[in-house]
């Protein structure tokens, strides 16, 4: 079994650490912080107790899963690992910096895997003398509890890097979907509108926050509502992420970020960590009641939804990734009730259609253009799935 080298001691690269070493492997988890180290271990310390009182582990397993991860403070105790997960700052010239370094380091048959979950992985793969063993690995927070792992091969990684990856990361009990090198791969792409577009009825006043919320969760059916899930992400990663996307996108207006969102989190309201965000989290603070008028909610959850049927949609015309690796990516990924292709189809291609050319002749705005796909679907009297 393969020793692996993970970077970066937060949230997401401690889960990581402690997923690989559940599945049986020897760890190396780098921070060039030793605070960090030092709060990464007993994090895990008091996970693995809160599993053994909950009896999800005994004591000993607890203890050897503890075991095999080493904390160290030098990219050279990686020499004898078979994989890199690299989980840190959100910088491309950071990454390319730390790929440079490894390659020096490791055995020539060491996979280097970035977990980044917006950036290209083409770019941090050239800095390589052999780019041809750089993936995108990416995790969901948390990554002990999230069952989907999103693998991204760069236009250079070769196919037995690809195969390879896939088959380990399923090993350690994930579900793996393949998706193309492009900003935001296919969650954080394809989700760009449950943020945005909520953010979008909420600017024109067409609901307010409380009321978005309960018609997602009670109408739509999706485990969190956008403002609740924006508050527990943070304003700040969320903006940042959907700020990135747009830029890759050559500021595509449907990847637009809200000024509401920028604000907030300028003004350090980013929710959950710092007690404020769209809801005040502070003691004593009351959430306001929403308006649960079913129309007007039906009408919140269906503006929604169609634009994400319409990401998509095309994701899949864009070839992303396959039909099926999109609708699993969304309910495993972020929990949607169901595949935004599937929820197309009961909805109806031609409602879907419909909708977004009502939208953009409404608006005038790109950021409504229905995709090619629908269209053509819709024209041809087509389904997703037969």
């Amino acid at each position: 079994m393969i020793n692996v080298g993970i970077i970066g001691s937060g949230a997401m690269g401690s889960g990581i650490a402690q997923v690989a070493a559940t599945a049986g492997h020897t760890v190396f988890l780098y921070d060039n912080n030793p605070v960090a180290l030092e709060r990464s271990q007993a994090k895990l310390r008091k996970i693995m107790n809160r599993l053994v009182e909950k009896e999800r582990l005994t004591a000993e397993e607890a203890e050897a899963i503890q075991g095999r991860i080493q904390y160290v403070d030098s990219l050279y105790d990686f020499k004898s690992s078979g994989l890199i997960i690299e989980a840190i700052v959100e910088d491309l010239e950071v990454k390319r910096n730390v790929f440079e370094q490894l390659e020096l380091i490791v055995p020539e048959d060491c996979i280097l895997a970035t977990n980044t979950s917006s950036l290209s992985i083409a770019a941090i793969a050239a800095v390589c003398k052999d780019p041809s063993r750089v993936i995108g690995i990416h995790f969901f927070n948390p990554a002990p509890l999230m069952k989907l792992v999103e693998i991204i091969p760069a236009v250079q990684t070769s196919g037995a890097v690809l195969k390879h990856s896939q088959e380990l990361v399923q090993s350690w009990g994930k579900t793996t979907v393949v998706a193309k090198d492009t900003p935001g791969f296919i969650v954080n792409r394809v989700a760009r509108p449950f943020y945005g577009e909520a953010l979008r009825l909420l600017e024109e006043g067409f609901a307010d926050v409380a009321t978005i919320d309960w018609a997602m969760t009670e109408i739509g059916g999706f485990r969190m509502g956008p403002f609740t899930l924006m508050d527990y992400i943070g304003n700040d990663v969320n903006y940042k992420v959907t700020a990135t996307v747009f830029g890759a996108f050559f500021y595509d207006p449907r990847y637009k970020p809200a000024f509401t969102q920028k604000r907030l989190a300028e003004a350090g309201y980013l929710g959950r960590k710092s007690g404020r965000g769209y809801y005040d989290y502070r003691e004593g603070a009351q959430h306001p009641d929403p308006n649960k008028d079913k129309k007007l909610g039906e009408q919140i959850v269906w503006r929604i939804v169609v634009m994400l049927i319409n990401e998509a949609a095309d994701a899949l015309y864009l070839n992303i990734a396959s039909r099926e690796d999109i609708d699993l990516a969304m309910t495993k990924g972020v929990n949607y009730p169901k595949g935004l292709l599937k929820w197309a189809d009961e909805k109806g291609i031609h409602h879907c259609v419909e909708t977004m050319d009502r939208l953009q002749h409404e608006y005038l705005e790109d950021r409504y253009r229905c995709s090619p796909l629908l269209r053509r679907m819709a024209r041809d009297g087509e389904r997703f799935y037969g």
